[in-house]
């Protein structure tokens, strides 16, 4: 029997397939949120569900569906999706939907990512707690859904609609000529990429792309689809300086994440991209508010109020993000992890079109994107530092006493600020015994010195 607190996280649910969950749980969760959809008066009759390259997504989608359709509710299959073209499906249609990816995991894994119409987020806070409860309780009393699923299933393929939606908010038609290396890393980017920057329909580009690994494989045989970890974007690296390319692009798995090595095959910072997409949306629409995470450098801000605009800080997480985007009405949203926001996207998270800003920024000058991106990083970072600790609150406090004179926030985890502009932030996964280091400096002196001394506090 699933237990499903093991698998319902802060924002979405993940978890192995068939030892953690399986196609009875995901049949109790359509259920469920069906319920919670219901019991809100949400609007429309249908719910869309979409699944990446993973073996096990159309039997877990399907007896999702079956649980939806249990309940009153029509479904709408959208088939092989990434996990914004979900999003765009929610918001375009005005429809609730679930994405089944277990993002950048490994194969055994899947999940599901929810949202309300419009590409609201579905988080413990607002609605996924008692989703979990609910489906939960189909499962502890051996029962399925009790009335038949006879809702209607629609099937649709969106991804055109998908594609020109994207080139409508990002014009790339006037750009100088790019060679641009794409890494989907089998995953959904594979799919999505030909259509949104080379599909015939469409007018045509000034842009070469060398593919990597766009074959769609939930086995990820060439490397994990997580280019948040460095041995993930060697390949990448390695090609675009083979091939004399202006850039490189990778994708996670539901190709919901972007991350940008430049032309000399150097890793771009996603602070530094937050950046440079923030100042190019501020430029649209002077004086608005922008969103960064707590772990973003803190170049991010001193540019937003650069370039006339408000930025805000908020925990890290997609659905603490989104919330505080609606909240701010801001115009765009980014976080460390590689995940930007976008007010004309419905406040949801794509990897697609913060590629698309990009090679719109580099195409409309003359310069390599090396040159182009040192403007926007300032200062030194570790890049997320992970150490396994079972008691992670007891490590926390330690550290937090070993620097009596450094300014405290506990918005998101621990957070210390010291005076020459270095700080750190410790803050517990939510899905893992660990505690995650994000250290920046002024030099890379002092980084690695700030670095070195709380990770030997934390791992002793």
């Amino acid at each position: 029997m699933s237990d499903l607190s093991q698998i319902v996280k802060a924002y979405d649910v993940r978890g192995t397939v068939p030892d953690q969950w399986d196609e009875r749980a995901a049949e109790a969760l359509g259920a469920a949120l069906t319920q919670v959809l219901n019991a809100a008066d949400e609007p429309g009759d249908a719910v869309l569900i979409a699944h990446d390259m993973r073996d096990t997504g159309p039997g877990l989608a399907a007896a999702f569906a079956a649980g939806v359709r249990a309940e009153g509710r029509a479904v709408i299959e959208l088939g092989l999706a990434s996990t914004d073209m979900l999003y765009y499906a929610s918001g375009a249609l005005g429809l609730p939907g679930a994405m089944f990816t277990a993002s950048h995991n490994p194969a055994q894994y899947n999940g599901i990512k929810m949202c309300r119409s419009g590409a609201r987020p579905i988080g413990q806070d607002s609605g996924l707690s008692d989703i979990r409860v609910r489906a939960q309780a189909l499962l502890d009393g051996g029962t399925r859904p009790t009335n038949a699923p006879t809702a209607p299933v629609d099937r649709r393929d969106l991804l055109p609609d998908y594609a020109a939606h994207l080139r409508k908010l990002v014009d790339l038609s006037t750009i100088r000529p790019l060679k641009v290396v794409v890494d989907a890393g089998n995953g959904m980017g594979g799919y999505t990429v030909p259509s949104v920057l080379g599909d015939a329909a469409l007018p045509a580009l000034p842009l070469e792309i060398v593919p990597l690994y766009f074959a769609l494989d939930g086995t990820f045989p060439n490397h994990e689809a997580n280019p948040l970890d460095p041995k993930n974007l060697v390949d990448l690296q390695r090609a675009v300086v083979a091939n004399s390319a202006d850039l490189g692009l990778a994708f996670d798995g539901d190709a919901d994440r972007c991350f940008v090595i430049d032309e000399r095959g150097e890793p771009v910072s996603p602070s530094a991209i937050t950046a440079l997409v923030a100042a190019r949306e501020l430029a649209k629409h002077p004086g608005s508010t922008v969103i960064h995470n707590l772990i973003t450098s803190r170049a991010v801000p001193e540019i937003i109020k650069e370039h006339g605009g408000v930025p805000v800080v908020a925990r890290v997480g997609h659905s603490f993000i989104k919330a505080e985007m609606a909240r701010t009405n801001a115009i765009f949203g980014g976080e460390h992890s590689a995940h930007y926001y976008f007010r004309d996207f419905w406040f949801a998270d794509t990897g697609m079109l913060a590629a698309m800003h990009t090679l719109a920024a580099l195409g409309e000058q003359s310069q390599p994107l090396s040159l182009l991106a040192s403007v926007y990083e300032r200062y030194v970072a570790s890049g997320e530092i992970n150490s396994t600790v079972t008691d992670q609150a007891a490590r926390v406090a330690e550290v937090r006493a070993a620097y009596p004179q450094a300014e405290v926030d506990e918005l998101d985890g621990l957070t210390l600020r010291f005076p020459d502009g270095a700080w750190f932030n410790l803050r517990a996964s939510n899905t893992e015994p660990l505690l995650r280091l994000n250290v920046e400096g002024p030099t890379e002196e002092r980084m690695t010195s700030l670095r070195d001394e709380v990770l030997e506090q934390v791992r002793r």
